[in-house]
Order: C-alpha cells, then sequence, then structure tokens
C-alpha cells in the first residue's frame, strides 16, 4: 500500500508524469518505465522510488540535448548535505554522496531520506551520456560495457524493487534497453534458438505502447543481441572489447583536428608540377605517343550544364547559352580530342539546343502577350455590363 497517494486534484503533474511497471516472465525481468520528470514533477518522481523500493535509476539522455530541455535536473549537483534537494510536497530530501564519471556514462550515489520517519535509503544512478535523442549509439560494444556494469551492480534483481527506467519520452531509449537486456536474458536460460526478439518486443508493447520508436532503435537491438549473444561463448577475448571500446567512444567524442593550413601550404607537392602551355605550344599540339612529354591522359574538358529554366517570359534579349571564346575553346579541345566529326555534331547539337530553347521564349512570350490582351478587355466589359444591369434595375423600378 502506498505511503503517499497522487491526488486527482494534482492533475497537472498526472497528464504529464505516466510511470508504468511491467514484468517479463521469460526473462523474469521488472521494470518502471517513465518520462523524465519535469519541474513540477520532480516531487512524485522521487515519491514513486520510495514506494516501489527501487535501488537504481537508468537515465539514458543528457538534461539537454540540441538545445531543448529533455528533463528537469532532479539530482544534486554537488557533494554533501550542504547541497541536498528537499521536496515538501512529499516530505522527502536527496543527498548526493558519490559520484563517478566513465567516457560515456556517469554513476552516482543518493541518499534518499524520508524526512517524516527520518529512514534513509541508497539510490544508485546509471547515466548513459552518449546515446542520441531518436537515434543509436554507434556500436554495440559500449552499450554492452554499460549494461554489463548495470548488472554487476545486482539492480536488476527481482529480490529488490524495480529499477526505474526513462529518456526524455519514456519508449524508445528506455524500450531499446529493455529489450536488449530481455532477449539476452532469454538467449542465456534457453538458447539462442529459442529466441524471437519481435514476440518479445511485441510481448513487451501489452504492457506499455510505443515501444522502441525507430527502425534504427530496432535495427541496434538485433545487432547487441548477436554481438551480447558472442559473450556467452567462454572463450571470449575481454580485453580485446575493452580496448576497442575506448578507442571507439574516443573518437566519437573527439575527432581529430585538421592539419593547419600553413603546412599544406608550404608542403613539397609530390611530383613536380607540369609546365604551364603557351600560345605557340598550343597551336603544334600532336597527339602521337612519341610526342607527349607525360604519360597521364589529357585532361578532360569541363562539364557544359544547361540552365534548367530559362529567363523570364518578359526578357526580349536571348542571350546566346555559349559566349564566342568559350565555343570557341571547346571546338578547340575537341578537335584534337575528337576529331572534326565529333565537333561538327557537337556545334549541331548545341545549335539544335538553343533553337529549341529560343522557340520555347518566343511561345512563352506570346502567351503572355495573349493573356494580357484578354486581361485588357475583362475591365470594359465588365463595366459595360454593370451599367446595362443597373439601366435594367432602374428602368424595371420606375415603370412599377
Amino acid at each position: 500500500m502506498c505511503k503517499y497517494q497522487i491526488s486527482d486534484s494534482d492533475c497537472t503533474c498526472c497528464c504529464r508524469f505516466d510511470p508504468k511497471q511491467f514484468h517479463l516472465d521469460r526473462a523474469n525481468r521488472r521494470y518502471i518505465l517513465t518520462q523524465g520528470p519535469l519541474a513540477f514533477t520532480v516531487g512524485h518522481f522521487w515519491l514513486m522510488i520510495w514506494e516501489q523500493n527501487t535501488k537504481a535509476i537508468l537515465m539514458l539522455n543528457k538534461v539537454i540535448e540540441k538545445n531543448e530541455i529533455k528533463c528537469h535536473w532532479y539530482w544534486p549537483q554537488d557533494i554533501g548535505e550542504a547541497h541536498k534537494m528537499t521536496f515538501n510536497d512529499v516530505k522527502l530530501a536527496v543527498v548526493l554522496e558519490k559520484e563517478e564519471d566513465c567516457c560515456y556514462y556517469s554513476t552516482r550515489l543518493f541518499k534518499l531520506y524520508d524526512l517524516e520517519s527520518g529512514e534513509s535509503r541508497d539510490i544508485m544512478q546509471f547515466h548513459y551520456t552518449t546515446w542520441p535523442d531518436f537515434g543509436v549509439p554507434t556500436s554495440p560494444n559500449a552499450f554492452l560495457q554499460f549494461l554489463k556494469r548495470v548488472r554487476e551492480s545486482g539492480v536488476l534483481d527481482p529480490t529488490d524493487g524495480p529499477p526505474v527506467i526513462h529518456c526524455s519520452a519514456g519508449i524508445g531509449r528506455s524500450g531499446t534497453f529493455c529489450l536488449v537486456d530481455c532477449c539476452l536474458v532469454i538467449a542465456e536460460k534457453e538458447g539462442i534458438q529459442n529466441l524471437n526478439i519481435q514476440e518479445t518486443l511485441l510481448e513487451m508493447r501489452h504492457h506499455r505502447m510505443g515501444l522502441i520508436q525507430t527502425p534504427d532503435q530496432l535495427r541496434f537491438c538485433y545487432q547487441a543481441v548477436i554481438e551480447g549473444t558472442k559473450r556467452l561463448d567462454p572463450n571470449y577475448d575481454e580485453d580485446e572489447l575493452e580496448e576497442s571500446i575506448y578507442v571507439m567512444v574516443g573518437e566519437e567524442e573527439a575527432p581529430p583536428p585538421p592539419p593547419p593550413r600553413a603546412e599544406s601550404l608550404t608542403r613539397a607537392p609530390a611530383r613536380p608540377l607540369p609546365a604551364i602551355p603557351t600560345s605557340e605550344s598550343l597551336g603544334n599540339l600532336n597527339l602521337t605517343q612519341q610526342d607527349s612529354s607525360s604519360d597521364e591522359d589529357p585532361p578532360t574538358p569541363p562539364s557544359r550544364t544547361y540552365s534548367s529554366s530559362a529567363s523570364s517570359a518578359d526578357d526580349e534579349d536571348d542571350e546566346p547559352f555559349f559566349s564566342v571564346a568559350e565555343s570557341h575553346v571547346y571546338i578547340d579541345i575537341d578537335d584534337f580530342c575528337h576529331g572534326s566529326e565529333t565537333t561538327e555534331l557537337r556545334r549541331r547539337r548545341t545549335r539544335e539546343l538553343a533553337d529549341r530553347v529560343s522557340a520555347m521564349k518566343r511561345k512563352a512570350r506570346e502567351a503572355e502577350r495573349w493573356h494580357a490582351l484578354k486581361r485588357s478587355f475583362y475591365k470594359p466589359l465588365t463595366i459595360t455590363f454593370g451599367f446595362i444591369l443597373a439601366g435594367i434595375i432602374i428602368y424595371t423600378y420606375v415603370k412599377h
């Protein structure tokens, strides 16, 4: 029986604080999944932990993500009695006694006091700090190491109260954690051949709808379960795993800086640059193999892009697609690369394309002129019709 009750008058808190406890018999697991507490629900959050005899909180989100506050900072920020948080509405107080930071998660030890009876309990918090909202970790290795640390603490054992697991909404990252944990327990007890991840997820959704929000999160569950079952092998190399975890997390959080710009400018090229051609040498180009000074292929001409949208219909002057200098350059390059036949074909295609575009512009201008002419007739006709209608009405009124 609950010591404290949330009354019906606290509708504001009730509509934003929706914890859900469920258990999975095959895995012998119990969890309480909830949203991240807000400023006006923090007291009831700690009250739930006290009533359910919870030993641990699993926090899978940061307080601030993408410049948005995902949940309220519900624990003291400094160690000691002087920084304790007191919740007078539920007669509870929280003191931070110990904090330990790892590269991708943190652990904290709280002392939760009942101000009326003076009783106190130790509450652990496991805070995963590198899991993006609506996303997944880059690798299941770090997540599985975090899960191992949580399991070794004994807070998931059914002998104690159910752990409280929360992220922002309490269904995405929280559901991913529960699904991976339950599937690994089932695989260890019954064998991987008797594990069906889809059926396990559907059974969990009977207790809390919406678990696993994105396809990436479900895909990550499969990857984590596959990787986790490998660890059941007694020959699994744990030392190599530890090294790969720390290397992976380090690269994710601190990417290497780019090389300094000054170094790239002063660095000598790998091979000497080719000589700049003169106009005289361009006139004597020869494509024979013996006259070639380099084994490299000649550079390809720059790609010619045509604008998908022509100029507006009001523009009277049609600009050619290529200037005289540009077309001359293309012809010269084509001449010595492909021969006169290819050059003539490209010239003809260019002219045909220019003619089609000019015709499209001309038709657009003619259509615009015709619409403008029709619009010019609408106003006088409307005025004339209005006068006739008014005259008929006046004549009918006077006659009668």
